[in-house]
């Protein structure tokens, strides 16, 4: 008898810690806070995708905000979480290729190098303190847009301290250089800027109520710093796949594409950590319908598929898997693991490929997200972005405009 005793309080002893455990990993694997649609009836809950059964009723709401305990398994408390109500949005989901133009605010140094004088080397952007990355909005007074903008206050320096201004992650920095008269005869500060990018996207979905568009799912980042370019002016237009660089393990391959004229297809407003993002000019050409965003706690690991263009302009639907979903993951960009399961297009492609970021991800008839990275080890996996991410953003467009 005391043996079965022990036997059987070692075994509650186990089950409590395995308890323990599942709350301590759910406590920080579950973010702090939900948004529930506006619709839903009362009471209003939370019900998370995983084994346990993950739910919390709201327990108190004013307005449009309230909190909500979350339990598991019907009994043990999680934690208490911050609940917003928003509005049941459609959007139409797209999957077609689109060509990108921007231009910076400001031109990025993207390289810095030395200037001969008098057979010795020098650098003037250096020795005054500007670095790789670093934006420069004025020399001398004056406006940077172009790259020619700045040879051009460089070479009427004649040699004085001219002053800059520069945006280093956000912070505003000020300071002068000092041109130097290089051996060829002309001003240098030893500085390489870039003003403006080009490449090709794939459309995550437009509202068909206010013409604006989400897209790719990442920012585009600068090829030499890989810093976010800060959008001065962008603009899009039509483009055409017209072949695909097939990947391989350690060797992501990439969509070709060709920019149609210059037909003109909408304009860039924002380029953020989660895509790329403005209004159409004119109502897209499509076969999906219209459906609902998902909110991140409605996604689930199982069957999904994906709308993406590897040939001409028509996108096609394609089958994946979701193989993980982090709800609380520190990367936005990053809230799902995927893998593609479709035998036509791994046969097309390989898996993801650069170009497919932006595709959109529908499960269960609603919008749950984007392709955005790919494995480079395993092209058939990559990773996803929640489409709730993608409307955060996507909404300030409508806010600026408002006001």
């Amino acid at each position: 008898m005391r043996k079965l005793y022990r036997g059987f309080a070692g075994l509650l002893s186990i089950a409590v810690m395995v308890l323990m455990g599942a709350v301590l990993y759910y406590d920080s694997a579950l973010p702090d806070s939900f948004y529930l649609a506006e619709s839903q009836s009362e009471p209003a809950s939370i019900k998370v995708g995983t084994p346990l059964n993950i739910e919390g009723a709201v327990t108190a709401r004013e307005g449009s905000t309230g909190t909500a305990q979350l339990k598991m398994l019907g009994a043990v408390s999680i934690k208490q979480v911050d609940v917003q109500f928003v509005g049941h949005k459609t959007v139409v989901p797209c999957g077609y290729p689109f060509g990108i133009k921007m231009f910076t605010e400001g031109v990025v140094v993207v390289g810095l190098t030395d200037v001969e004088q008098n057979g010795i080397f020098v650098n003037p952007a250096q020795q005054a303190g500007i670095r790789v990355g670093d934006v420069i909005t004025q020399l001398d007074g004056q406006p940077m847009q172009l790259n020619e903008d700045v040879a051009a206050v460089m070479s009427a320096s004649g040699g004085r301290e001219i002053s800059y201004v520069l945006n280093r992650k956000g912070e505003t920095i000020t300071g002068t250089i000092k041109p130097v008269l290089a051996d060829n005869g002309e001003y240098k500060a030893g500085i390489w800027v870039r003003d403006s990018s080009a490449g090709i996207g794939t459309m995550t979905y437009y509202d068909p109520n206010t013409m604006t568009f989400a897209g790719l799912g990442h920012a585009v980042c600068d090829v030499d710093t890989g810093e976010v370019l800060p959008l001065g002016k962008g603009e899009i237009v039509d483009v055409s796949i017209t072949g695909v660089e097939k990947g391989v393990a350690g060797d992501p391959g990439s969509l070709k594409g060709s920019f149609e004229g210059s037909r003109l297809t909408g304009f860039m407003a924002i380029n953020s950590d989660t895509g790329v993002y403005g209004k159409l000019r004119s109502m897209p050409i499509t076969t999906t319908q219209a459906v609902p965003i998902a909110l991140k706690q409605e996604v689930r690991e199982g069957p999904a598929q994906i709308y993406t263009t590897v040939e001409g302009k028509n996108p096609q639907c394609y089958d994946i898997v979701i193989e993980k979903v982090n709800l609380a993951s520190a990367s936005k960009t990053k809230s799902m693991v995927i893998r593609v399961t479709d035998p036509q297009l791994l046969e097309k492609t390989g898996g993801i490929v650069q170009g497919m970021s932006g595709s959109p991800i529908i499960q269960d008839g609603k919008l749950v997200g984007a392709v955005t990275h790919v494995f480079v080890n395993d092209l058939t996996r990559g990773y996803g972005i929640f489409a709730e991410n993608m409307e955060e953003t996507a909404a300030t467009i409508q806010s600026n405009t408002a006001a």
